[in-house]
């Protein structure tokens, strides 16, 4: 039985608490150590055998405490003794076992305090039982998935960006500002590169400003102005009574210094930071910085207009990965003993060409370059080997940056990803260099990856890059939501979308997925983008993949779920993402890469097939729905007041306001918004829908506030809300069943369920809510059920994690239990009413405590528990045992009753004919 992550921390909850007061090593260790492999689902019987008996160095018997092979090796000591010992002595045990018999893993444990020690990384982690339920990702390795590490850039690199940024700031307060500040920048960024990588002499540069320029930098631009014109003129061309210390710097061309520029101004404090530039050690930085570098000297208006997210080198590998950079290295493993094979491989990977259509200052080409020609030295390596010694290293280097192709709609980013890739460049030559014995630098710079300043979704890709020679698309395209984009924006998608029906609500990167999934038909070319997690959640959903699926022949083959996207970068964005790679062709190898935490590490899991919201099934779609898709009560919005605030009141506002105005008090009503419903606090309205006109003249408190409320809506630029000043004692809506169930719009992600609660027609709804009038305990049980959950997780949109209920998305499409039995409907209504009960029972609590995960009442989560049992068992004879499976049973249902829908449509169609 494979348990969800959830299910997971449900049991190490429990685990922790019943286990918390034990202490023997030889009573309790093994009952302790069965149950907390139970944590996992895991029977230990199968695995791990107890008391291990093993010769030690000293040629006597040891016995570990239980050893699964291969796997784990664990040392339990009574509560309180030194595990210091402990793991000396587990490290002992492992010279007298075979080598297929060596733990990846030693834990040793004192029932309280947990080491778990990783014998390949030589890493150590450290928790409490207590806090069992926070590290529960350590051991995934028990239920067979392999845990992703990637690599972070150094911490020097946003030092660096930060220096540069504050360059940047000075040149432009003093007016030298535009295009001339973005080459300058970028020709500074090379010169402090070139000084520590060996492109120049070591402090090269520094050394021409310090020893040739005044303390007071009043010469410092002629100067520099001086030695562009050096780097861009060819040494036989130069000059001949060129001073030598400029003589001295190599000729570079690329085209990167032949601008003529204006001349900027410098100061004493100006000369200083360039300096202090300077003296950061250039060699040790990624090319990759450079985008960190682009956000601290981009104004924030700008950073949230272009969408602009410098991107980590995890998140870049996260990607790259698994789209093509592991099947590389796989198919490198195979035949690396293969000297015939290896060249034809070698040549393979300098024919693979990559563009990103959204590059910024190149992140993803930069890292994706890296890594090509990382596997490019090991085939090198192995070449070398085979005895294939090289005379010219430069003759066996053949991947270059010419393979690499970009749009980037700011001129800025676009001539740091071509710097960027130079210098990347250069760093790899140093690697072969250093590898092979032979200094290798491509100078002067004869190719250049293409990166051009355009519109994306403006230009014809193909005029790139031909689509028969291309193999990759990667990137991170805007990410701009669908109320902030501009309407040329908003123009350029519906243009994309062939003006289909309701594509005004996409976000601005669905464009780049459109635009991809037409550049690749009938290709073998794969594509990988990171996105907001909007495109495979609620409405966009079906808008985006309808096409891509049925228009474009898409198929989904892997997918990172949903995780935090953060970074070291200045003005660090926090945006909720997902990766999708995609191609015009199936394949038998997909896998989905789940977070059990949106801020943790990924786990990969094997799939059949991937749809578009990211899970194990087939590629169905849910659109939205006006009514509900089963036979139940329907869902309407809650009541907005669009008063301006003025017929809302707090319990202290309602106090002082009775006092001046007693007779109002039949008027006033609870009103449930969201955030009080779930956090216990109170809130009123004005509720003047029967009232008096005679009554109403008679107290002028509320007359102030009913003329507040007109002149709100009168002042409004909404012609909507200015009709609505005729009725100013009047909500917009007006809804008041007799009963209802409330339900949340907006949600913690955190809570294993949404509260949902009943309430009467003395209670006001608010449009924070949704409401489902005449609803009974029977949709009450089974919309607190997991199951419900699970849908809900799947197909609800989101506002940044947290859930957002939807009508005609979530609840409309919901296929709740095809023909439940009375029997079942009961069963169903009596464990609604336990739950119902035991919230309760607890008084002083909210919901939003009796439903944090942390501090959920033992006799809720029974409750629930329960509550989930007759639940599942209404849709059919077993209970479910994981959220897959719940999963594919609700898509498999969904689809069913569509086609049901669908069949009686076309039956009445042919009556009415």
């Amino acid at each position: 039985m494979t348990l969800s992550w959830n299910e997971i921390k449900d049991r190490a909850l429990k685990f922790s608490k019943e286990w918390a007061d034990t202490y023997n090593e030889e009573a309790d260790a093994k009952p302790f150590l069965d149950e907390f492999f139970n944590v996992f689902g895991i029977t230990r019987r199968k695995i791990g055998t107890f008391e291990h008996r093993v010769k030690k160095l000293d040629d006597g018997n040891g016995y570990i405490d239980l050893l699964w092979k291969g796997v784990i090796l664990i040392e339990m000591k009574s509560k309180g003794k030194n595990l210091d010992k402990a793991f000396i002595q587990a490290k002992e045990y492992t010279n007298g076992l075979q080598q297929h018999e060596l733990p990846k893993y030693i834990l040793v444990s004192d029932f309280d305090l947990f080491r778990l020690y990783d014998t390949e990384d030589n890493t150590t982690i450290e928790f409490r039982l207590s806090e069992l339920v926070d590290n529960v990702q350590h051991f995934g390795y028990l239920l067979g998935y392999q845990k992703k590490v990637y690599k972070e850039q150094d911490p020097a690199n946003i030092k660096a960006a930060e220096l540069m940024g504050k360059l940047h700031d000075r040149l432009e307060e003093i007016g030298y500002t535009g295009h001339p500040l973005e080459v300058y920048l970028v020709r500074i960024l090379f010169l402090l590169f070139a000084e520590d990588t060996t492109i120049f002499n070591k402090q090269q540069f520094q050394e021409y400003i310090e020893q040739r320029t005044n303390v007071d930098g009043s010469d410092l631009a002629a100067k520099l102005q001086e030695l562009f014109q050096v780097l861009n003129t060819a040494k036989e061309n130069r000059f001949k009574n060129l001073d030598e210390q400029l003589a001295d710097f190599p000729y570079v061309n690329g085209k990167l210094f032949e601008e003529i520029l204006p001349t900027a101004s410098f100061d004493t404090k100006m000369r200083q930071a360039l300096l202090d530039c300077c003296y950061i050690d250039w060699s040790k930085i990624s090319p990759a910085i450079f985008g960190s570098m682009f956000q601290s000297v981009m104004n924030p208006k700008e950073r949230r207009n272009l969408g602009a997210h410098y991107t980590s080198e995890t998140n870049i590998l996260k990607l790259i990965k698994p789209l093509f950079l592991d099947e590389l290295w796989k198919e490198f493993e195979s035949i690396k003993d293969n000297k015939n094979k290896l060249p034809e491989f070698h040549k393979k990977l300098s024919t693979l060409k990559f563009l990103d259509p959204a590059c910024g200052c190149g992140n993803f080409l930069v890292i994706t370059y890296r890594e090509i020609r990382l596997l490019e030295l090991e085939v090198m390596r192995s070449l070398n080997k085979s005895g294939q010694r090289f005379l010219d290293v430069s003759q066996v280097l053949w991947i270059d940056v010419d393979q690499f192709y970009g749009i980037e709609y700011e001129e800025f980013p676009a001539q740091i990803a071509q710097v960027a890739m130079w210098l990347i460049d250069h760093q790899m030559n140093m690697q072969v260099s250093n590898e092979f014995g032979q200094y290798f630098v491509r100078l002067p710079l004869k190719k250049s990856a293409k990166i051009v300043h355009a519109d994306a979704l403006e230009t014809d890709w193909e005029s790139l890059v031909s689509k028969n020679e291309l193999s990759f698309i990667i990137g991170n395209p805007p990410f701009i939501g669908s109320k902030i984009m501009s309407q040329f924006q908003r123009d350029q998608i519906v243009k994309q979308f062939d003006n289909a029906d309701g594509i005004g609500v996409l976000d601005y990167v669905t464009g780049w997925y459109i635009k991809a999934a037409k550049y690749i038909q009938n290709t073998k070319i794969k594509v990988a983008f990171v996105s907001t997690n909007s495109i495979v959640q609620g409405e966009q959903t079906s808008l985006l993949w309808g096409q891509m699926l049925n228009k474009y022949g898409i198929k989904i083959h892997f997918a990172h779920r949903t995780f935090k996207w953060s970074n070291e970068a200045k003005g660090n964005a926090a945006v909720y993402c997902v990766i999708i790679g995609f191609a015009n062709f199936d394949t038998a190898s997909k896998s989905i890469f789940e977070y059990e935490n949106i801020k943790g590490e990924a786990h990969e899991v094997k799939a059949k097939n991937i749809n578009p919201y990211l899970v194990d099934a087939k590629d169905i779609l849910i659109e939205k729905r006006t009514k509900p898709l089963c036979q139940v009560p329907k869902m309407s919005f809650g009541n907005m007041p669009l008063d301006g605030g003025h017929l809302l009141l707090s319990d202290e506002e309602k106090d002082e306001f009775l006092k001046k105005e007693p007779n109002a008090k039949k008027y006033i009503l609870p009103l449930i918004s969201a955030y009080e419903f779930l956090n216990g606090k109170s809130r009123w309205c004005l509720w003047l829908v029967d009232a008096n006109p005679s009554e109403l003249k008679q107290m002028p408190e509320v007359l102030k506030r009913v003329e507040l409320v007109k002149k709100f809506r009168l002042n409004s630029v909404a012609p909507s809300t200015q009709k609505f000043a005729a009725t100013p004692t009047l909500f917009r809506d007006r809804n008041r069943p007799k009963t209802f169930i409330v339900v949340p719009r907006v949600s913690s992600e955190r809570r294993p369920y949404i509260p949902f609660g009943f309430f009467d027609e003395n209670s006001i709804v608010s449009d924070t809510c949704m409401s489902i009038p005449d609803g009974t305990l029977y949709h009450f049980g089974i919309l607190m059920s997991k199951i419900h959950m699970t849908w809900v997780k799947t197909v609800c949109g989101r506002l940044e994690s947290r859930y957002r209920y939807s009508k005609d998305i979530v609840y409309n499409n919901f296929p709740f239990p095809k023909e439940p039995s009375e029997k079942q409907i009961k069963k169903i209504e009596e464990k609604a009413q336990a739950v119902l009960d035991v919230r309760a029972s607890f008084l002083n609590s909210s919901l939003a405590d009796l439903y944090d995960p942390l501090t959920m009442p033992p006799t809720l989560v029974k409750a629930h528990n329960e509550l989930d049992k007759a639940v599942d068992l209404a849709y059919r004879n077993t209970a479910f045992t994981s959220e897959a499976s719940r999963l594919e049973f609700l898509f498999e249902l969904y689809e069913k009753y569509t086609a049901d829908l669908f069949t009686k449509e076309k039956v009445k169609k042919r009556k009415a004919t």
